[in-house]
């Protein structure tokens, strides 16, 4: 296993894990909430917690990209191959730019509806006006990094459980709190 020293530090282990959280939460809503009959009452309740939700992930999206924006990341094992180590700098580049288009194009969105975001049940302020060609712009954007971010974020799990399993190289203890 890898010292002590390559390990992440702890602020990036508990963004990690608290985004990995967060993230399947609004993925499970997501999926869960394009499927209820248009016009029932749960559709509002969802879509409304989908939003609150993706609102407070924006807060760990913005420490995390600022905390690795200021701190190195710990190298990856010499023995991995160039190749690998480059699809796992782009894996994670994507992983940013994924989290915080998918938070933005979904605010823009729904600030270009009648109902703009209630965050748990308060209204906030809409900062734009009904335009479905906006509107549909902006989901179209966040539907589709999410499909991106979903496939990136398989490649990352088979990566981290590669290195658990086959490689045993420390890698994927390196995102787990440990005692020091």
């Amino acid at each position: 296993m890898s010292s002590s020293s390559e390990k992440y530090a702890l602020p990036a282990i508990v963004l990690h894990w608290l985004l990995v959280v967060l993230v399947f939460a609004l993925y499970g809503l997501g999926w869960y909430m394009v499927e209820i009959p248009k016009g029932t009452p749960p559709v509002a309740y969802f879509y409304n917690l989908h939003k609150s939700i993706g609102l407070i992930a924006a807060v760990p999206i913005v420490w995390l990209i600022c905390w690795r924006a200021t701190h190195p990341v710990p190298p990856l094992p010499a023995s991995m191959p160039r190749w690998r180590v480059k699809a796992s700098e782009a894996n994670h580049l994507l992983f940013y730019i994924c989290l915080v288009v998918m938070t933005l194009s979904g605010f823009i969105e729904s600030n270009f509806t009648k109902y703009g975001i209630k965050f748990f049940g308060y209204q906030l302020p809409v900062l734009g006006w009904e335009d479905k060609t906006i509107y549909y712009l902006f989901n179209r954007i966040h539907v589709y990094t999410s499909y991106l971010f979903a496939a990136l974020i398989a490649v990352h799990i088979a990566a981290a459980f590669q290195h658990l399993l086959l490689k045993k190289d420390g890698v994927f203890q390196r995102m787990l709190p440990s005692k020091r």
